[in-house]
């Protein structure tokens, strides 16, 4: 089974580590390869970055000249595209967002995602509502952290403790982490916790496998339809 998870960014070391998180959560015989978008924002971090970078992946995805693969993990926590990636490939399409809403409603009666930024909240906020699973959300909290902080640990942990502590006072039973450049951080931080914490990688890889499996894909019928055949010119035209 091969696998290919999209950054939503253009920063190649993210994907490596992404990449690396979902190849730890992974099964045998599963071959992951990561994406990075060639155009588009260095970090998701607002609506304009989030639509942007959704164009970027469904162009990444378009031109893909690689290995056939089995499903694709959207690794970019509320952000756009979903939709249009399931309208695009005919293979199951996970976000990291939902799955690790998913996931996280199966351990606890409600959870929290700590994300970076609070401007993220409103699309993080929108993008579970989506997929069915806001009910369940205690609250979206920010550890004020820019995505491209995330790569100093400590300085990320320490944020991350302080801001899941507002998302339990929320009423949080399980955590989500609400960024893929966290992937990894549930180790560090799920034992002094002393509750679950979701990495959304590990969680849509794993439901990934689970659909490809089945044999289950997207539906066809109604909302994910094929796109309509037309002309669409994707960039700038060249100039004559």
């Amino acid at each position: 089974m091969r696998i290919v998870v999209t950054n939503c960014n253009t920063t190649q070391e993210m994907t490596e580590e992404i990449v690396r998180g979902a190849r730890a959560a992974a099964g045998p015989g599963t071959t992951v390869n990561g994406l990075t978008p060639a155009w588009g924002p260095e970090s998701a971090e607002g609506w304009l970055d989030s639509y942007l970078s959704a164009a970027a992946v469904l162009d990444t995805l378009r031109t893909y000249d690689g290995p056939p693969y089995d499903a694709v993990v959207m690794a970019g926590f509320g952000e756009h595209g979903r939709e249009g990636v399931r309208e695009l490939v005919d293979v199951p399409v996970v976000d990291i967002t939902e799955a690790a809403a998913h996931l996280a409603c199966l351990l606890g009666r409600r959870y929290g995602v700590v994300t970076t930024l609070e401007r993220s909240r409103g699309q993080i906020e929108d993008s579970l509502e989506t997929a069915g699973v806001a009910r369940n959300c205690a609250a979206v909290v920010g550890t004020g952290l820019n995505v491209l902080d995330l790569g100093d640990d400590e300085r990320t942990e320490t944020a991350f403790l302080a801001a899941a502590e507002r998302a339990c006072a929320a009423g949080a039973e399980v955590l989500v982490l609400g960024c893929a450049g966290m992937t990894g951080l549930q180790r560090a931080v799920g034992e002094k916790l002393g509750l679950p914490v979701v990495d959304g990688v590990a969680a849509a890889v794993k439901l990934a496998e689970s659909l490809v499996a089945l044999g289950l894909t997207t539906s066809r019928t109604g909302s994910y339809a094929a796109a309509l055949p037309k002309r669409r010119v994707w960039g700038r035209p060249e100039r004559r």
